[in-house]
């Protein structure tokens, strides 16, 4: 099977544990306003490649990442090339590599399901605490993204959650607080990974033709981020 795939970083080590081979997939359901990977969003970007041939590449790759790390697919949002997914994972666990998937939860949870037999870990982004901020900034549901998260759960599959904190979105305590006691409701989700707002996307969306959301809006700083996370304690 092919699946359409938007560009890969070969040696990754922010995407899951160790070092990691990581696919970013094309097509994406959300328009979330502080998006840093706009040129994912269109289903017919990128170049495609069969799982035979990415399971391949990635094997290849074994030696650097060894036993600790692994390949971790992200997109986009890959589980809307979830049967791509689901056989590319299934390959690479016959080759012992372990599989991340990182994903916002957004589209058909019966299509999920297939990935997640083969998935080791996953990261979910957890966009927003309510479901009118998600409808309002990225087009997405708080209630499915729970309704997968209980789908993980279900399979046991251990998650991080991921959490971007954008100024004049996320960047309260009461905010990060609410993050805090969603995820407390799974007993499979491990850590929660708090992700500054970097703007550094700004010249994609410019080459592009789009406008970013966010505008001037400037990155949050470590000691910002600090300060929010020591008011939830």
């Amino acid at each position: 099977m092919e699946g359409r795939i938007s560009s890969v970083q070969s040696m990754g080590a922010v995407d899951g544990p160790g070092l990691r081979y990581v696919v970013f997939m094309q097509g994406c359901p959300l328009r979330c306003k502080y998006c840093h990977n706009p040129e994912t969003w269109s289903t017919q970007g990128g170049t495609t490649q069969t799982a035979d041939e990415l399971c391949r590449t990635v094997t290849r790759y074994k030696p650097y990442f060894g036993e600790s790390g692994g390949i971790t697919v992200s997109g986009g949002e890959p589980l809307m090339q979830a049967d791509f997914v689901a056989e590319l994972f299934e390959k690479l666990h016959r080759e012992h590599i372990h599989t991340v998937l990182d994903t916002s939860g957004a589209g058909s949870l019966k299509d999920a399901e297939k990935v997640l037999r083969h998935t080791d870990l996953v990261l979910c982004d957890l966009k927003f605490t309510t479901e009118e901020s998600y409808r309002e900034n990225c087009g997405g549901s708080l209630r499915h993204t729970l309704e997968f998260l209980k789908l993980t759960e279900k399979m046991g599959i251990p998650v991080w959650i991921r959490h971007v904190v954008a100024p004049g979105l996320t960047d309260t305590a009461e905010g990060l607080l609410a993050v805090k006691t969603l995820c407390k409701a799974f007993s499979n989700i491990e850590k929660i990974e708090w992700l500054p707002f970097k703007n550094l996307c700004v010249p994609k969306y410019k080459s592009l033709g789009l406008q970013f959301q966010m505008g001037d809006a400037p990155a949050l700083s470590a000691a910002r981020l600090e300060a929010l996370l020591s008011e939830t304690e």
